[in-house]
């Protein structure tokens, strides 16, 4: 995990993965991170489709403080600590306690 980064040479934050992977796999670009919330169709919990952008509030204060990429089976991927991982956000979990939204950009 590094602040700002977005390469696998140097490593990830949570939006440099989204912003990486999204330009690697699919040839999207954000205009810039904040833009990731803002970008695309909101999505509701029960829709999320994998490629779904997942927004969460990890410190509990009503504002978006992470975001991670939906890979279906109630799962995303994503970049919290020292590496990228595929974690569940199913009802009981951390994640699904956490989450606020979501939106689809492709």
């Amino acid at each position: 995990y590094v602040y700002g980064a977005a390469s696998p040479s140097v490593g990830f934050d949570c939006s440099g993965l989204v912003t990486y992977v999204y330009k690697k796999y699919n040839g999207f670009t954000f205009k810039c991170r904040t833009s990731l919330y803002l970008d695309g169709t909101r999505i509701k919990y029960a829709e999320l489709q994998p490629g779904d952008l997942v927004f969460f509030d990890t410190v509990g204060r009503g504002g978006i403080t992470h975001v991670g990429i939906y890979v279906g089976n109630g799962q995303m991927i994503h970049a919290p600590n020292s590496r990228v991982k595929i974690v569940s956000m199913q009802p009981g979990t951390y994640y699904y306690r956490t989450y606020k939204g979501a939106r689809r950009v492709l």
